[in-house]
């Protein structure tokens, strides 16, 4: 149950959000939102998660001075559709046209940034905002991040790193900012999405012995050096968040700033990004606030539509009904680590279309899933099609999967003994249902779906996944799930 502060706090936003804004300049200010979400950026690639070749001071000190969540999931393993649903608070499947890469989100769904502007905040955003995809068939006059500030440029130290000035653009930012307004602020490196300029880890000095491969990759010289350069652009997108950092703390700002850091999907190799595993969906996700006690490393399972929500909440704003994710306020105004909220022990992931990469055309390739501590269990939709793409026997085989050093290896060593499971695994097809028991297999390779052993556990998630994909009428499961392959493409990848 809340405490007497949270509840009081409540009341005073609740009030906040109720005054004219006239009214409001004798009141506590209300904090600003700093939202900083990097492009392909997974779990466990920060210092602070031990690893020892993506080193992030910035992210580290937000994660030490305020809440480090181990256990943060973005709703879809692509882009569009994980901004979608960081900007709306909502299940990516409500989002018709926005459930799909390459799509466009419409104007009917209400997206944090503008309730803020509404309300009184300076609103912008640098680098990547709601992307890949077009915003105008939908309506709006702008990305959904909000206005944008990207005419500051700088000269990249790699060729695969963006030539945005992000650092300076939040400067713009702030120097337009309406004296007393607070501010809400998107800061989407586009970092470190593929591709990578190969050889840019090693030749910055980190080494292949200290790389941690992830599971479903083969440990090969190939694989390691790609990973090594995959760090060096995490290391860029973490030092322009310290830059931003510093200067709201030489403004005196810092403490009063809701920051929250990220990344939208998994890592950019085979069996990660665009699949709903672990290596697909959990994220980096750190929050530091003046008004939370910091120092906190949390269990709870937590969605990343859940921010919208808690950022509305947090400025005095009402979360918007539509909205599924739900506030962790409640998370971050405990003094306790570990599991806070014990009803936080679920989370929900899913796919559509990510790239045209089946014979059948624009069709995708849909999937849900529900993890808890103890499982995982995903159903695919269409079996018979091709999780990664199919192969066509040329550079643009199992297009799912982005291109680079580490799918070369996999495809010219398939049928090597090192490599073959994991090629198996990562390009091959999948059936209906998979089940997997986290407990005894943290790499999720062992699918129990047919096992007699977990009938029961089997049929107890897939109801239960079932309820809720109801409850949020998600297509799939009212019987209008093939709308999802006949929404337009804005452009192709």
């Amino acid at each position: 149950m809340p405490n007497k502060f949270i509840n009081s706090r409540r009341q005073f936003l609740a009030g906040m959000a109720a005054a004219p804004l006239a009214l409001r300049g004798a009141a506590p200010k209300r904090p600003n939102i700093l939202f900083a979400i990097a492009d392909d950026w997974s779990w466990p690639f920060s210092s602070s998660a031990g690893d020892r070749t993506a080193i992030t001071p910035a992210f580290d000190r937000i994660a030490r001075e305020g809440v480090l969540f181990n256990h943060a999931y973005c709703v879809a393993p692509t882009c569009t559709a994980s901004r979608g649903a960081i900007l709306t608070g909502q299940w990516f499947a409500r989002l018709e046209q926005g459930s799909n890469l390459h799509g466009s989100l419409p104007s009917k769904f209400d997206v944090y940034p503008d309730l803020l502007e509404k309300n009184g905040y300076h609103v912008g955003f640098t680098g990547k905002g709601w992307a890949p995809g077009d915003w105008r068939p939908g309506g709006r006059t702008r990305n959904p991040a909000g206005p944008e500030y990207n005419s500051a440029e700088l000269d990249a130290p790699t060729k695969g790193i963006s030539n945005i000035d992000y650092t300076g653009n939040f400067a713009e930012f702030l120097k337009k900012r309406p004296a007393g307004a607070p501010f809400c602020f998107w800061y989407g490196g586009r970092e470190p999405h593929r591709a990578y300029e190969k050889g840019s880890g090693l030749r910055a000095g980190k080494r292949l012995e200290d790389v941690r491969v992830p599971a479903p990759l083969p440990d090969a010289p190939e694989v390691r050096s790609d990973l090594l350069d995959y760090a060096v652009e995490i290391e860029w997108f973490d030092k322009h968040l310290g830059n931003i950092v510093a200067m709201l703390e030489k403004a005196g700002e810092l403490d009063n700033t809701l920051i929250a850091v990220t990344g939208d999907n998994g890592l950019p190799f085979p069996r990660c990004k665009a699949n709903i595993y672990g290596s697909g969906t959990n994220v980096p996700l750190a929050v530091r606030w003046g008004g939370a006690k910091g120092g906190r490393k949390v269990e709870d399972f937590v969605s990343l539509a859940d921010l919208a929500p808690t950022f509305l909440e947090a400025t005095g704003v009402a979360p918007l009904a539509a909205m599924t994710g739900r506030s962790m306020m409640n998370v971050l105004t405990s003094a306790r680590s570990g599991w806070v909220d014990a009803k936080r022990d679920v989370v929900f992931t899913g796919r559509e279309r990510h790239t045209v990469a089946q014979p059948e055309g624009e069709a995708g390739y849909p999937m849900r899933a529900i993890r808890t501590r103890d499982y995982l269990y995903i159903r695919n939709y269409h079996p018979e099609r091709f999780p990664a793409g199919y192969d066509t026997k040329t550079t643009a085989s199992f297009r799912d999967i982005d291109n680079g050093p580490t799918k070369e290896f996999m495809l010219k060593e398939r049928n090597a003994p090192s490599v073959a499971n994991l090629f198996e695994l990562g390009f091959g097809k999948r059936p209906g249902e998979e089940i997997y028991d986290l407990r005894k297999d943290a790499k999720e390779f062992r699918n129990l779906a047919t096992d007699p052993a977990y009938s029961a556990v089997r049929a107890k998630l897939a109801a239960q996944l079932d309820r809720q994909l109801r409850e949020w009428k998600d297509p799939r499961a009212t019987g209008a799930g093939d709308a999802f392959d006949g929404y337009p493409m804005a452009g192709r990848r």
